[in-house]
Parts: structure tokens; C-alpha cells; sequence
């Protein structure tokens, strides 16, 4: 009877640490979620907070169509630098929330874009940014 109660704190143990384990891994994945785009066939991921999307434009416009949205929706901008093959523009919201656009040369005629607002990402804040960078381009 004694060996029936150690094996169920045992097993009972075990199932206490793998839950800890599993929960741990779920929580601490991120968010990930995949949607289509609107336009040209574009996808639009959200991965760990950052939306990120291919824009159909060359960096040069990409980052012009980005400080536009950013001069329409009235952010305060804080910082931008630009190379030949990256650009990274920081602004805040009227909630003093950090925006951080990030965009990254592909080819000639294809932009990377990493969008995050706030800490952990705010989808629909970010897909608003998005839907004026595309009407900008």
C-alpha cells in the first residue's frame, strides 16, 4: 500500500512538471498568425508582436510612403536613418507609444517591412500604419 501512494505522488509529480513545461513553452511562443493580404497577392504575418509584409516598391518609395503615414497619422517623429539597404524610423503616438518601422532592401523592386507599436505589437494600430504606407506607394 505504501508503494501505490509513492507511485502516485511520482506520477503525479511528473505530470505537475510537464504541464509547468508545456505552459511555459506555450506562453512564451509569441503570437502568430497569418492573414492575406489586401493587393497584389501579399501576405501579411504577425510574428511575435511585429507585422511583417513584402511591399511591391523599392526602398526609396517604401520609405517615403512610410514618412508619409507617419506625417499623416500626426506621430511625432523621433529618429530615421537610411542606407542603401535599410532604413529604420522611430516615432510615438499620442499615447507616447513606441512605432518602429523597419524596412530592409530585397531586390529592386521589393521592400521588407517590419512594423511594431508598443512593447508586444498592437495589431490593429499596425495595420493601419500598413494600409496607409500601401495607399502612400
Amino acid at each position: 500500500m505504501n508503494l501505490s501512494k509513492t507511485f502516485t505522488f511520482a506520477c503525479a509529480a511528473r505530470i505537475l512538471a510537464a504541464s509547468t513545461v508545456m505552459s511555459v513553452l506555450v506562453l512564451s511562443s509569441g503570437c502568430l498568425a497569418l492573414a492575406a493580404g489586401a493587393g497584389a497577392g501579399a501576405a501579411v504575418a504577425y510574428m511575435r508582436g511585429d507585422l511583417d509584409v513584402t511591399l511591391d516598391a523599392n526602398l526609396a518609395k517604401s520609405v517615403r510612403a512610410a514618412e508619409k503615414a507617419i506625417a499623416q497619422l500626426k506621430y511625432a517623429k523621433i529618429s530615421n536613418r537610411q542606407d542603401a539597404l535599410q532604413a529604420t524610423l522611430i516615432s510615438r503616438n499620442a499615447s507616447d507609444q513606441k512605432i518602429e518601422l523597419y524596412l530592409e532592401k530585397l531586390t529592386d523592386d521589393a521592400t521588407k517591412l517590419k512594423i511594431r507599436v508598443g512593447t508586444f505589437g498592437e495589431e490593429s494600430m499596425q495595420q493601419e500604419i500598413l494600409t496607409r504606407i500601401k495607399s502612400n506607394l
